[in-house]
């Protein structure tokens, strides 16, 4: 039986703590499938058709086993259970999102049983960098140096072409 595991984010933008995570993801399943989903409770900054570009720059790099899906609504367990993933994979930096991805997985859990989150921990270097915190520092004097070090180079170019306009 294969194993297939699902990614999911909003990824805006993609950092380079998803990077790790697809990396990581891609060596432990025999598929993963990286979700570009949108979170109604976040206000977007790069339209999910630049991510969805943007992402799909980012998985060319990687294995044959990685591909890229869309999921606009709906249960991220009824996604998995669609494409038969038995597996959501999902990181934690700190103990913010420990709680809220324990209080998340019991939940998916509940609702789809055969499904299990697993959790990775990123390499300190990455533990601090999210995409809302690269957000949040877009337009501070100086913002393109700390930001060129959170997130690939093409992502770099595109949120610089997006604050230009």
């Amino acid at each position: 039986m294969q194993r297939i595991g699902i990614y999911a984010g909003s990824f805006d933008p993609p950092t380079y703590g998803h990077q790790w995570m697809i990396r990581r993801g891609a060596e432990m399943f025999d598929e993963l499938v990286v979700v570009l989903a949108v979170n109604p409770e976040k206000r977007g900054f790069l339209s999910m058709e630049r991510r969805q570009q943007l992402m799909e720059a980012l998985l060319a790099e990687l294995p044959d086993n990685v591909r890229l899906a869309t999921v606009e609504q709906g249960f991220l367990v009824d996604f998995a259970h669609k494409v038969g993933a038995g597996f959501l994979l999902r990181g934690i930096r700190n103990t913010v999102d420990y709680e809220y991805e324990k209080s998340m997985a019991r939940m998916n859990a509940r609702m789809e049983s055969e499904i299990r989150s697993v959790f990775l921990m990123p390499p300190s270097e990455l533990e601090e960098i999210s995409s809302s915190m690269v957000r949040g520092f877009i337009g501070v004097p100086g913002w393109q140096r700390w930001v060129r070090s959170c997130v690939p180079p093409c992502v770099f170019t595109a949120i610089e072409q997006q604050y230009k306009s």
